[in-house]
């Protein structure tokens, strides 16, 4: 797998009070080269073992999301469903945790989802463009074809009915 995805590291100042760290940060993701504008903040709180996604939203209302976890932590993931591009079908992996104040880009043309590695998780990401229902698609989380090393935990996947229902990556594939 040749995917890679930008991951920002944001300054965390820890004393006796507790903890402050940025949330975002323009400039450091201009240096990166990465311009693109935020209009629309989204939060998810999920207990331990919750898999949301694979979603994403289709053109011309695709979405980049600025990802980070706010409260304990969780395995992200993004595959790359722009057709041509050379890494078109691989994913992106990556554990996400609150005491690691890592924020990952993933950028328009991906379907994004992530599990719940820790009871009371909180995610926060930042997207480039604003839900728009009637383009909502996405892939079903386990298709065997993307080969996702989904974490096992010591409690069973929480799915929701509307996810468990996606279309797998090859009919997804058919619809573009």
């Amino acid at each position: 797998m040749n995917l890679q995805l930008p991951i920002f590291k944001y300054p965390t100042y820890l004393d006796e009070r507790g903890l402050f760290s940025e949330l975002y940060k323009e400039s450091l993701l201009k240096d990166a080269g990465i311009t693109a504008r935020f209009v629309q903040d989204n939060f998810s709180r999920s207990k331990k073992g919750v898999i949301r996604g694979l979603h994403c939203q289709l053109p011309p209302y695709e979405q980049g999301k600025l990802v980070r976890v706010v409260k304990g932590s969780v395995w992200d993931v993004a595959v790359d469903i722009r057709v041509q591009s050379p890494t078109f079908g691989e994913h992106f992996a990556y554990e996400l945790t609150e005491s690691g104040t890592n924020t990952v880009y993933i950028p328009p043309g991906f379907v994004h989802g992530f599990l719940s590695l820790q009871e009371d998780t909180f995610l926060f990401y930042k997207c480039t463009n604003e839900y728009h229902k009637q383009s909502e698609s996405g892939i079903l989380f386990d298709d065997s074809t993307l080969q996702i090393p989904w974490p096992k935990l010591d409690v069973p996947y929480i799915v929701s009915e509307k996810d468990l229902s996606l279309p797998s990556f090859s009919a997804f594939q058919e619809r573009l």
